[in-house]
């Protein structure tokens, strides 16, 4: 999960309205449309996991839940795309007993980095330093949406090929002949390279531990 920049709603979505439409009514061409301009802010990746979305693996997810909120159902801002495995993101997400959606990291408004530190063995952690309520939020994203199953090998694996780089980033570092803003400077385009890859953030802490 890394931060993401919305840009401007789909002009189909102002034709619906709660209380006068469902979500089933919304057309194949205007899913399209949607999707285009989540893809814009998204890159075709899933917007918690940072997997490939395939055209056939994928879903218009509803950060709030549209069937405990009614209301938000046609919200733009309330909209991502989301893979569709049934054992993480958003259709985990839906799965669960009712939850506090105060308690979600919601990436198109706050940095997920400031709470997450992705590690080499493909698992997510809290942030050490957080305060209470980060901290809490934090657990419980990683939580609702299972950041820590099944997610963890497929990123591990997704990595793998990058620790060593990483670990040759923190001897250089460790051994005083470069700073850490000299080093970045050297891998500024390995860095360049792997930023719309999938888990790209994931490879990112690999190669530039905090």
């Amino acid at each position: 999960m890394h931060k993401l920049q919305r840009g401007a709603a789909p002009a189909c979505l102002s034709a619906y309205r709660h209380g006068r439409n469902n979500w089933k009514a919304v057309t194949a061409e205007n899913k399209h449309e949607i999707w285009e301009k989540l893809n814009d802010m998204q890159h075709q990746r899933c917007a918690y996991c940072e997997n490939t979305l395939n055209t056939d693996k994928r879903h218009i997810e509803h950060f709030r839940q549209k069937g405990r909120d009614p209301k938000v159902t046609f919200l733009w801002t309330n909209l991502f795309g989301s893979c569709n495995q049934p054992s993480n993101c958003g259709k985990h997400k839906d799965e669960l007993p009712p939850y506090n959606p105060a308690d979600l990291i919601k990436p198109d408004e706050e940095d997920p980095e400031h709470f997450f530190l992705f590690i080499n063995d493909g698992s997510v952690a809290v942030r050490e330093g957080l305060n209470s309520v980060d901290k809490n939020r934090a657990q419980e994203t990683i939580r609702i949406f299972n950041l820590n199953g099944a997610l963890r090998e497929i990123r591990r694996s997704a990595i793998a090929g990058y620790v060593d780089l990483g670990m040759e980033f923190m001897q250089i570092v460790e051994s005083g002949d470069l700073t850490r803003e000299q080093c970045a400077e050297l891998y500024k385009d390995e860095l360049a390279a792997t930023a719309y890859l999938p888990f790209s953030t994931a490879i990112r802490h690999t190669l530039m531990p905090a």
